[in-house]
């Protein structure tokens, strides 16, 4: 016989639902920047990327975005001035996506009230010694369930120390 009350089951359906609630709740503080959620991912992750630029095959690989997936995100935030392409010097059929200024000054007017929902419904919950061990899991099992979710980001081209960007903060 099936047992439902499973461990497994449970982890899975307390994840999806904490995961669930934290996006609802900080999705607002984007809509008032005007960003979708995935603006707001895409932004993040390359003002956090060495150069504070990826290329596009590696930004789709970090938000699990096909590549025309990810080509219609940059179009639109090209449009909107906040990210620009460059050609790759190595690779004619290349590009990067590159944060603007404009973007930058996007993500920094946002992240006050981002960092202070997150602060509030998620890291200020547990004590710093839980949350360390928490992000330890958590890289765990981001490493085994999306291995691209850093493409790119060790790239040696620009500036080196730069911190891989992180599961979506959003």
């Amino acid at each position: 016989m099936t047992s439902f009350d499973d461990s497994r089951l449970t982890a899975m359906g307390l994840f999806a639902e904490a995961f669930g609630g934290l996006l609802a709740k900080t999705h607002t503080s984007f809509a008032e920047a005007g960003l979708s959620d995935i603006d707001f991912e895409t932004l993040i992750r390359l003002a956090r990327s060495p150069g504070r630029r990826l290329r596009m095959s590696d930004l789709a690989a970090q938000t699990s975005l096909s590549t025309s997936g990810v080509t219609r995100v940059v179009d639109r935030l090209e449009r909107e001035g906040l990210v620009a392409r460059q050609a790759c010097a190595t690779d004619r059929r290349a590009s990067y996506a590159v944060i603007t200024q404009a973007g930058t000054d996007r993500l920094t007017a946002v992240l006050p009230r981002h960092l202070a929902d997150i602060e509030e419904w998620f890291t200020g919950l547990l004590p710093p010694e839980q949350l360390d061990v928490f992000l330890d899991m958590l890289r765990t099992i981001r490493d085994a369930v999306r291995p691209c979710a850093t493409a790119g980001a060790e790239s040696g081209e620009a500036s080196a120390g730069a911190p891989a960007a992180a599961a979506p903060e959003s």
